[in-house]
């Protein structure tokens, strides 16, 4: 093989690898949309849940049917947001907490949320993905209220 031939070669290796770390951008991103989207629906049904509560304490009527209704509706919709977040956090540095679910860095030995020891073998790691800025608060249950 030439030099120019293996340069050639490289070249292509590269772009093929810079398209791939591209596309695992543009997927963290939709489904980073996809989390805040739906913590956007959760955070609606908690309004309107509070509401007809409200209403029924105002006016006696019940809404028990509605109420039961909407809870499960946020079930669902935290279900779905949970997926995703594993999604998420799959893409990038983290480990799950066993004891509260929080994310947290692998390097960390103790949960930054709940203070558990991790669990640190290495089939609870994530794959790292250096590209990809993880912060705290994208994995806190407290922000949907």
């Amino acid at each position: 093989m030439s030099i120019l031939e293996d340069v050639l070669l490289n070249a292509r290796t590269a772009v093929d690898t810079v398209g791939k770390k591209a596309g695992q951008v543009i997927d963290v991103s939709k489904l980073r949309i996809a989390a805040a989207d739906l913590k956007s629906d959760i955070s609606r049904k908690y309004q309107i849940l509070g509401r007809v509560a409200y209403e029924e304490a105002i006016t006696g009527k019940d809404y028990s049917a509605n109420k039961a209704e909407l809870i499960e509706k946020i079930g669902e919709l935290k279900g779905e947001l949970e997926s995703v977040m594993e999604l998420i956090a799959s893409s990038g540095n983290k480990i799950k907490c066993t004891a509260c679910g929080a994310y947290n860095s692998k390097k960390a030995v103790f949960c930054n949320k709940c203070g558990e020891k991790l669990d640190t073998s290495e089939d609870e790691h994530m794959p790292t993905d250096d590209m990809i800025d993880f912060t705290e608060d994208n994995f806190e249950d407290d922000d949907l209220l």
